[in-house]
């Protein structure tokens, strides 16, 4: 059991020194980032929208053939 609590105790040490060197963006490098995203939402909304409206042409043509 006290094998278990060293093992916890350095892993959680070893947390703590990675979480040391973490190095956080400034506010231009999150702006940046965060309209990349942004951006990127909407061509994947875009591109989900155009493929559904396909898939739903598709489906409209199968069922008037039916």
């Amino acid at each position: 059991m006290k094998k278990a609590f060293l093992k916890i105790k350095e892993y959680l040490k070893g947390v703590g020194a990675e979480a040391k060197r973490v190095t956080w963006p400034n506010k231009n490098e999150l702006w940046g980032s965060t309209l990349v995203v942004i951006a990127f939402i909407f061509i994947l909304a875009a591109t989900t929208l155009v493929c559904d409206k396909v898939i739903e042409g598709f489906v409209k043509l199968v069922h008037i053939g039916a």
